[in-house]
């Protein structure tokens, strides 16, 4: 059911053209302030998202006595407190819609001396905690989760932690982040051993502090106790906000348009991929080290879509960007078939029914799959759709406009403001007539 008050209304047609930079990598913002607080030192950042999702893991180190400057264009600076310097939080730490802030923020407050309580908006309240919760409490935690293993989250302080071998059940880049921090304060050896790849940014970043960190395979490893050194972060333009604009020229007539400064980071890029299998015209430019992560500026221009049966090693290197990629497959000739995706189903909506509920307003033939989705390519009619609150669903609906024969209405787009807060804006400069009414 709806619940949010801000809707887009989306005229059809258009073409993109110029040069943009969409806003920096939420995962790279969440983990600059978690790890920028457990550091010694001040930590300057630039380029961080200043979006409801990372402002919300700001505000909860804030309560929890760490000095953050409010970020002016993007730049901010952290005032370590080391990694067992944190205080007790007066309130319980409202995370709002951010499943990142808690289940990282749930390892690290699992080594703490004091007990804590997270907390988040309905749309949280819905996602799965017991995939943390679980493998915390074989490390000593004890992490009380509400019926069914949903927030809220009561972490109780003063635990002794000890390192474990953890192979995970499945490929979540959260739950080996969230391990991981816990292992900062376990005696001996934490150990995650993944099913797939999965974003690897708690691991680089926690190199550029000064950590440890093993990486052998799909093992990532570290050993408890090791101090966090304050570093200057520069967080590159979020490949998964990128998408949209990837896809919106891709499907527009006549288009050409460059993204600058876009993470390419190799467990991100699976959007890459499958899009040029679809026959997509993207080319990267300018690759370069920006820290320790992978940027690119992208070129994409105007390209006839074929529909493909999307390769399963590529679905966790792309778990985000599904929503415009079916967009992508509702605009090519032929059927694209996704499978191995479950976890589309416990994002901040089921993802998978959410996105195939708007494409069959539109007129597009779907099939929805246990773990995935066919999508048969046709032309879009347009229609009034409902993004059931989550921000990458609004926003995938938002672009299919672009090949929709009448105006498409979106409702419940909130939370569009959790990672793009100037997506509208942007949108409008490069092509799509849209408006938030």
């Amino acid at each position: 059911m709806s619940s949010g008050t801000k809707k887009f209304r989306v005229q059809p047609g258009g073409s993109l053209t110029g040069s943009f930079k969409v806003p920096g990598d939420k995962s790279i913002s969440h983990r600059s302030i978690m790890f920028g607080s457990l550091a010694e030192g001040t930590t300057r950042v630039t380029g961080f998202l200043e979006g409801a999702d990372a402002l919300a893991t700001l505000s909860a180190f804030r309560a929890m006595g760490v000095e953050i400057t409010d970020p002016v264009d993007g730049a901010l600076e952290i005032e370590g407190v080391g990694l067992h310097g944190l205080k007790a939080a007066e309130n319980a730490l409202d995370v709002g819609n951010s499943g990142t802030s808690m289940r990282l923020l749930a390892g690290i407050l699992s080594g703490q001396t004091f007990d804590s309580e997270l907390i988040g908006d309905e749309s949280l309240t819905r996602r799965p905690m017991s995939r943390v919760a679980a493998p915390l409490s074989l490390m000593g935690a004890r992490v009380d989760t509400d019926e069914g293993g949903r927030p809220p989250l009561h972490i109780k302080g003063g635990k002794n932690l000890v390192g474990i071998e953890y192979p995970m059940p499945m490929a979540s880049a959260q739950v080996k982040s969230c391990l991981l921090l816990a292992g900062l304060y376990a005696q001996g050896e934490t150990g995650v051993i993944e099913p797939g790849v999965t974003r690897d940014h708690t691991e680089r970043m926690l190199r550029a502090f000064g950590v440890e960190v093993i990486s052998d395979g799909s093992r990532a490893s570290l050993t408890g106790g090791q101090k966090l050194t304050a570093t200057d972060i520069q967080i590159p333009a979020d490949i998964s906000s990128a998408t949209f604009f990837m896809v919106a020229a891709t499907i527009a007539k006549d288009s050409e348009i460059c993204l600058r400064n876009v993470g390419i980071n190799p467990t991100r890029d699976g959007v890459i991929h499958i899009l040029r299998l679809m026959g997509a015209d993207i080319d990267l430019t300018n690759e370069r080290l920006l820290g320790d992560e992978p940027v690119a500026d992208i070129v994409i221009r105007s390209a006839p879509l074929q529909g493909i049966d999307i390769p399963e090693h590529l679905v966790p290197l792309a778990i985000d960007e599904f929503p415009a990629i079916f967009v992508a497959a509702a605009c090519a000739s032929g059927t694209t078939r996704l499978t191995g995706a479950e976890e589309l189903r416990v994002k901040e909506t089921d993802r998978i029914q959410v996105m195939a509920d708007g494409l069959k307003i539109f007129g597009i033939k779907c099939k929805v799959l246990e773990d995935g989705i066919e999508i048969k390519g046709g032309l879009i009619k347009g229609g009034k759709v409902d993004s059931c609150g989550d921000h990458r669903t609004a926003m995938s609906f938002a672009i299919a406009a672009l090949r929709a024969q009448k105006s498409i209405e979106i409702s419940d787009c909130d939370n569009v403001a959790t990672s793009f807060p100037n997506f509208v804006e942007l949108a409008s400069e490069a092509g799509l007539t849209i408006e938030e009414l």
